[in-house]
């Protein structure tokens, strides 16, 4: 036990604490096992305390399994984030002025390089171009020579081909000339227009959404890839025997020249011109199918609106004036109306007096139940509501009974079948029904007594003329109709068919038969699909066999049920494709062809193609801000996703890139600026 001085020295004793415990604080654990220790900030910082309130309040230690949450990240500066923003708009703006300087200097030496002053000295011209001679029933000069003939060596080459005369320049010529091969033949153009016109896009320019400009290409820049040649006339007669088309070239002194144009293959494709359908007064009407019937037509609907906007116009007149009647409910007639009602949502109630828009009326004069009577059920009904919500007066079903300059009449039967006639006030009426034949296809049908359609020249599978020559005179597009009739190759069947000469037709005779009326009429591929069950259905002695008789009806229903090709700018532009990939194909093996004797004649075109086969790829039409597609067995309809995909289908079938570019440059001025509305 210890003394009480020495347990006194002891109680005055102080107890040493331990020392303070200073630790830097590090970030968690990376995935190579690192710490990072935080900046002097941290460091300095340090906790006294005991070991357990250190474990207990400091937070997990540095070997936890659970690492403290991260730190937020730093917070950039206003001026690292300005020098960024400078940064990329220094350059877009550099890039710009890059590109910009390329594309003027490109155009400079476009210019430098493209101008330039040529002299042309000594060129030689045949003296057969210079002085026809004359010749043929009318004893009229005939165009042997043209003045280009000897320019160059391609040009003097093509001097001794096989001369290849087209008359027209719309889809059907201008599918030819594109499908033909440089150097095959000598072609000449005959066409009363010096271009081809995108004729789709017609109502269009019709009302200033695109200017005319945009839907035209000249046909001697189309025909340039061929060397050829181009005749700005109209064709008016044709002698077979003697192969010369004659023409009619534009007037001289106020008297028009008539001259021949021989040829060695014809290819007629002027189109048609629109059915009167005994309607008195169609002079009073416009029409829609040239770039003069649009310019005429943007003029009236100006001069209208005009007009109306005068304050001195009566309230009647006014009516009367923003009255805009469409006879015809097809895609024409109905494109048109739609056209005319964005004129007058987008334009006419920006810059024209309120009450003209107010005033405005569009009718459309439908013969049928339904307008876009040849599209699909759904269309039809979608296109109707949507003039309806727009306010598009649908008359249906009535027919045109005259058309006087201030007003249209039509009929309509009431319910208790009783023809009622009605009056529309109007100064503005555009003719879009049906189609008639042109007058030089009129011309060519007269010649030949086997040509019986009131429309069209008839032609076979291979689009030769009946009647004509064999291999020599062709027609396509609108002009030309492919026969659906099969009883007239009756006959010609039975004895291809008929092995063993006994006058009917057996099963297996049958079967042969088929084969043989696919080839001659394509399109009746469709109504032969059931091959035993026509044969049962028509053999009404179940004797296994079909007589003449029977076989004289089924081939007459058969036909019946065949439906001629629409009059599009489709069949046309497909047919005239296949003409030039025939006309090629035929140049090409045209010594085979010499050596067999098929150069001339029957067997020529099957020899080197098979017939016209037509290839459906939907049909399109736009009814104001929106657009439809009918693709066959499918449908597709709407707003502006399908007007944009409208515009696309039309833009990349456009003859040319330079009309790509001016359709394309339309559209937007139309988007930003709205349409051109001076009376140009």
């Amino acid at each position: 036990m210890l003394p009480p001085a020495a347990r006194r020295a002891v109680l005055n004793l102080k107890v040493a604490r331990p020392p303070a415990v200073t630790r830097p604080l590090a970030l968690p654990a990376t995935r190579s096992g690192l710490r990072v220790p935080l900046g002097p900030a941290f460091r300095q910082r340090t906790f006294a305390t005991s070991p357990a309130r250190l474990d207990s309040k400091a937070g997990p230690s540095p070997d936890s399994s659970s690492p403290p949450p991260p730190p937020p990240p730093p917070k950039r500066s206003l001026t690292r984030r300005l020098r960024t923003v400078f940064k990329y708009t220094f350059y877009l703006a550099g890039s710009t002025a890059v590109g910009t300087a390329v594309l003027i200097t490109a155009i400079f030496l476009h210019d430098a390089f493209t101008y330039g002053e040529q002299h042309i000295e000594g060129v030689p011209v045949s003296p057969l171009a210079l002085k026809p001679e004359r010749g043929g029933p009318k004893n009229l000069p005939i165009l042997q020579r043209y003045l280009g003939d000897f320019e160059d060596l391609t040009n003097t080459q093509l001097v001794d081909k096989p001369h290849l005369v087209i008359v027209g320049g719309g889809w059907g010529a201008v599918g030819v000339l594109n499908s033909l091969r440089p150097g095959d033949y000598h072609v000449t153009v005959i066409s009363p227009e010096t271009y081809t016109t995108f004729t789709p896009l017609l109502p269009s320019a019709a009302v200033g959404t695109v200017q005319v400009r945009s839907l035209v290409e000249p046909l001697r820049k189309i025909i340039a890839r061929l060397h050829g040649h181009l005749l700005n006339a109209r064709a008016v007669d044709l002698v077979m025997s003697e192969r010369l088309l004659e023409v009619e070239t534009a007037c001289r002194d106020g008297h028009p020249q008539r001259i021949y144009v021989p040829y060695d293959k014809l290819v007629i494709a002027v189109g048609s011109t629109s059915s009167t359908h005994g309607v008195k007064g169609l002079q009073h009407c416009f029409q829609l199918k040239t770039v003069s019937d649009a310019r005429l037509i943007r003029q009236r609907v100006l001069d209208n609106f005009e007009a109306a906007a005068l304050p001195t116009t009566s309230p009647e007149e006014r009516r009367r004036l923003l009255s805009f009647v469409v006879c015809g409910g097809g895609p024409t007639g109905v494109e048109a109306a739609a056209e005319i009602y964005d004129l007058c949502q987008e334009d006419v109630m920006r810059y024209y007096p309120k009450i003209c828009r107010e005033e405005v009326s569009i009718h459309v004069i439908q013969s049928r139940e339904h307008i876009l009577n040849t599209y699909s059920e759904a269309i039809q009904s979608y296109a109707e509501d949507k003039f309806v919500h727009d306010q598009i007066d649908l008359i249906k079903p009535a027919r045109v009974a005259a058309v006087y300059d201030d007003r249209v009449e039509y009929t309509t039967r009431s319910k208790d079948g009783k023809t009622e006639t009605h009056a529309i006030p109007t100064n503005f009426v555009l003719w879009s029904t049906g189609i008639a034949m042109n007058p030089f296809t009129e011309r060519v049908s007269n010649l030949l007594p086997n040509q019986v359609h009131k429309k069209a020249i008839e032609v076979d599978a291979h689009l030769r003329v009946k009647g004509a020559p064999v291999g020599e005179v062709y027609a396509i597009g609108d002009a030309s109709t492919i026969e659906t009739s099969v009883v007239s190759y009756l006959l010609e069947l039975v004895d291809e068919a008929d092995r063993n000469k006994d006058g009917k037709i057996d099963f297996d005779e049958w079967e042969i038969m088929v084969n043989r009326i696919k080839a001659r009429v394509p399109m009746a591929e469709s109504a032969l699909g059931h091959v035993r069950e026509l044969f049962k259905a028509y053999d009404k002695d179940s004797d296994d066999a079909l007589t003449l008789n029977e076989l004289a009806v089924l081939l007459q229903e058969l036909g019946n049920k065949i439906t001629s090709l629409p009059a599009t700018a489709q069949v046309a532009a497909q047919q005239g494709k296949y003409l030039g990939r025939k006309f090629s194909k035929y140049a090409k093996q045209r010594d085979t062809l010499a050596e067999n004797g098929l150069l001339w004649g029957p067997g020529a075109d099957e020899a080197v193609a098979g017939p016209f086969r037509y290839l459906h790829l939907g049909s399109l039409a736009y009814i104001g801000n929106a657009a439809v597609f009918d693709l066959g067995k499918m449908s597709f309809m709407g707003g502006l996703v399908a007007m944009y995909a409208w515009r696309s289908v039309y833009w990349s079938e456009q003859v040319s890139s330079r009309t790509r570019a001016l359709l394309m440059i339309d559209w937007i001025v139309r988007g930003v600026w709205g349409r051109d509305l001076s009376k140009l």
